[in-house]
């Protein structure tokens, strides 16, 4: 377990420290489960009570803060989220360190395309005409489709499916349990001349494109296209528990977390936030920069730099003004009772 003193914790952190120098900090914690010999921060008004009954050693604050706190050591800087952050990489575990090579129970076909210093974990499965780009790590019970492609530094957790034909870009991080390039959801009821009815599947014929330095959550969905490709952009960070469907297209620098499910054909422009269980129905345009909130039920296109939440969404700003409607019929009402008392 890593130990740092306080003072060498605010020298790194180019910060002022009020208190104990030498107060010694062990681990990381919030506010409100910190014990001794852990270091916390503070940056917003709305936890000063947990602050200042916090049991930790140290606590980062901004500069300009004045309130109570019984930790033994003060750490003041700019940005107290950023600089609890660093601390966080310091006091981090070293990562697991995978070896370049194949493990003995893998099966890699004789086509499959290797580059330099790949690690390649047990019961993986790599199929004919792939190619994985240098130094990627793919652990263990990964299956990758015929003609996929990864890009150089990619990391492959456990138990992900990478299915025929998607191409992932550099850096790729994909956590354990996602799928890749399953079938969208496309079905057509066909009426036969006895009046019966089948089901007929829509053939799912496009592929899977991800570009550079994205994220994927465990256990999120990602289906190929009906035609053509469905396209997650660069730098996209992916939470959890996500489904993406068909010809679903995200631009470069966007989130989207856990629960949130985008239905086939819709765009969402470049640093855009899609907020947790949002549902977003087919065929719609999300704007660049614009945010669909938790849980909103949207079935409208969202402008460039909007924010939209409700169901159905709605501009934040009409929302708030319909959250506003039964507090003004309880007051138009209790005006109208004391005008009929009046002329009573």
């Amino acid at each position: 377990m890593p130990l740092m003193r306080a003072q060498d914790i605010a020298d790194r952190l180019s910060g002022t420290l009020d208190g104990d120098l030498a107060a010694e900090i062990v681990a990381l914690s919030s506010l409100d489960e910190a014990r001794a010999g852990d270091i916390s921060f503070f940056v917003d008004a709305k936890y000063a009570k947990q602050l200042a009954a916090t049991q930790a050693t140290a606590v980062i604050v901004p500069r300009d803060w004045c309130g109570d706190c019984p930790a033994q050591a003060i750490i003041r800087v700019d940005n107290p989220n950023a600089a609890f952050a660093q601390v966080g990489a310091w006091f981090a575990p070293a990562p697991v360190v995978r070896e370049p090579g194949i493990h003995p129970t893998a099966l890699v076909s004789p086509s499959v395309t290797l580059g330099q210093g790949v690690h390649i974990g047990a019961w993986t499965v790599i199929e004919g005409d792939a190619v994985i780009g240098d130094n990627c790590v793919i652990e263990a019970q990964v299956f990758i489709g015929p003609q996929a492609r990864l890009g150089n530094g990619c990391h492959i957790y456990p138990q992900v499916t990478i299915r025929e034909g998607t191409i992932i870009g550099h850096r790729a991080i994909i956590h354990s349990g996602v799928r890749i390039g399953g079938d969208g959801y496309g079905f057509n009821p066909v009426l036969a001349a006895d009046g019966s009815i089948t089901i007929e599947k829509i053939p799912q014929i496009g592929i899977v494109e991800i570009g550079d330095d994205v994220e994927i959550g465990s256990n999120t969905t990602i289906d190929r296209a009906r035609f053509g490709r469905t396209r997650i952009g660069n730098s996209v960070k992916i939470d959890n528990l996500v489904q993406i469907a068909h010809n679903v297209q995200v631009g470069d620098y966007s989130g989207i977390i856990a629960q949130a499910g985008i239905a086939g054909s819709t765009r969402i422009g470049t640093g855009c936030l899609i907020w947790a269980q949002a549902g977003l129905s087919g065929h719609l345009t999300i704007g660049d920069r614009a945010q669909v909130g938790p849980k909103c039920g949207l079935t409208k296109s969202v402008p460039p730099g909007e924010y939209y939440i409700g169901i159905p969404g709605c501009p934040k700003r009409e929302f708030a003004a319909q959250l506003l409607v039964p507090r003004q019929v309880a007051k138009l009402k209790e005006k109208l009772d004391k005008l009929e008392d009046n002329l009573r």
